[in-house]
């Protein structure tokens, strides 16, 4: 039960609970029923045998009876038979019907001088037998009857009670699923509204249908807003941050520049040191300028254009002044209408190259392919392959895979993979990572198409 699920566990407990009412209604049904119709029929058969056991006696007192005319005038009922022990022979109205036909038992106990009952089969049939002492006559009376109708009669009650409990365990199955979609509803509800929350929709809230739900929608909708506030304050500090530290950092560059003019004049080991500076200034530079866009990203409004995906792709190439691969534009993009945000495409087409030529021994190839109503911009690589175990985390702000930390420590800052993840998702898009079919790595970051007038 562990392994299931809440709405199957809750399904199988009702069926489960409706199974064990339903056994139990159904046994105390048929055992108080059977009891009483058992007692009630053995009642109705011993009267019956001791008002024919008074006319035998009666007959028997007479001079000279006719038994077998005795017996035939009892006028007992359908499926009974009489038997009469009289002066040591055994009288019967039935041909089947002789001494050894009743228990042994029986016959000892009413001859003896007592009335007695007793149950026992015959050849398969239940049958009950009542004997009667003749008292005065020296003859025993007993008479059979015949139980098969009743035990059949049970035989329906008890498979119309299982049929009922089978149909009442069907009932609370159906009515176990009903009850766990309508418990699990406000569940799903609260994992739509996660999963909007993770997707980005910070404005999704809860709306508590049901006063028991009441806490948990208030909390939930708190968490969010604390989770808002923490975002906002983040972001507002990257930027303070950021633009705090451009003025020093411009005024630091413009002192690298003045001293690269009289590089000459300075010792080799001087130079050397104003290298490293100057590489570190730049890395610098290229950090605050990430961190400032992950700033105007977060919170910021999409400046939405109706582009050709093929030509913008194309232009950001250009733009990016590297060359030396294939740029394949797929044919069924012809036509194809994107909405996008120009400079953040361009920022996410311009990362991923500059990611493959900082890491990953430079772009091979990049391709725009329509698959359905979407568009993938794929860029591929010459480099060793991301592992799997980093593919997701590589997207994370400030991470760097392996290769990356091998090929090029130092110059990159950690965010470009993070950028492009963030204007995809704004895009309403996502990217991922994949191995390439010979060797490399091939980023795929996939767009919504849109059709001219939407």
């Amino acid at each position: 039960m562990r392994r299931l699920g809440i709405r199957a566990r809750v399904t199988a407990a009702f069926a489960l609970g409706a199974l064990v009412l339903s056994v139990i209604l159904a046994a105390i049904t048929y055992t108080l029923v059977r009891s009483e119709t058992l007692r009630s029929e053995q009642s109705t058969d011993q009267r019956q045998a001791f008002v024919a056991a008074s006319l035998i006696h009666a007959g028997l007192r007479a001079s000279n009876p006719d038994i077998p005319v005795l017996l035939g005038s009892l006028g007992v009922p359908a499926g009974s038979i009489p038997i009469l022990a009289y002066q040591g022979s055994w009288y019967s109205t039935s041909l089947g019907a002789v001494r050894d036909s009743l228990p042994p038992g029986l016959r000892r106990l009413v001859t003896s001088g007592s009335a007695a009952t007793q149950r026992f089969e015959l050849n398969g049939i239940p049958n009950f037998a009542v004997g009667v002492h003749l008292a005065g006559t020296g003859a025993s009376y007993f008479e059979v009857f015949s139980m098969a109708n009743l035990h059949h009669t049970l035989d329906i009650l008890f498979f119309s009670l299982a049929s009922a409990a089978g149909a009442t365990t069907l009932g609370g199955l159906g009515v176990g699923r009903w009850a766990s979609q309508r418990v699990l509803a406000p569940l799903r509800e609260t994992a739509r509204a996660a999963a909007a929350i993770a997707g980005g929709r910070l404005d999704t809230r809860l709306v508590a249908g049901d006063a028991d739900l009441a806490d948990l929608a208030t909390s939930f909708n708190s968490m969010v807003e604390a989770l808002q506030r923490r975002m906002r304050r983040d972001a507002r500090f990257a930027s303070d941050v950021s633009h705090e530290l451009r003025s020093p950092l411009t005024t630091i560059q413009t002192a690298v520049q003045v001293m690269q003019h009289r590089r000459e004049e300075l010792p080799a080991r001087s130079a050397q040191a104003l290298d490293l500076l100057s590489v570190e200034v730049d890395r610098f530079e290229r950090l605050i300028q990430d961190l400032l866009e992950i700033s105007s990203s977060e919170g910021a409004r999409m400046a939405l254009e109706e582009v050709d995906p093929g030509e913008l792709l194309l232009q950001c190439i250009a733009a990016t002044g590297v060359t030396g691969f294939p740029v394949d534009v797929d044919p069924a993009l012809s036509g194809a209408v994107l909405k996008a945000d120009k400079r953040r495409f361009e920022r996410v087409v311009a990362n991923l190259v500059e990611n493959a030529q900082m890491h990953a021994g430079g772009v091979t190839r990049v391709s725009a392919t329509r698959i359905g109503n979407s568009v993938q911009i794929a860029v591929e690589d010459a480099g060793p392959g991301v592992p799997e175990n980093e593919r997701q985390v590589i997207f994370d702000r400030f991470a760097r895979g392996s290769a990356a930390r091998r090929r090029a420590a130092g110059r990159g800052t950690g965010l470009g993979l993070s950028l492009v993840e963030e204007h995809a998702r704004l895009h309403g898009g996502h990217v991922w990572v994949e191995d390439r079919p010979s060797a490399g790595s091939r980023f795929v970051v996939e767009l919504p198409l849109s059709t001219p007038d939407t």
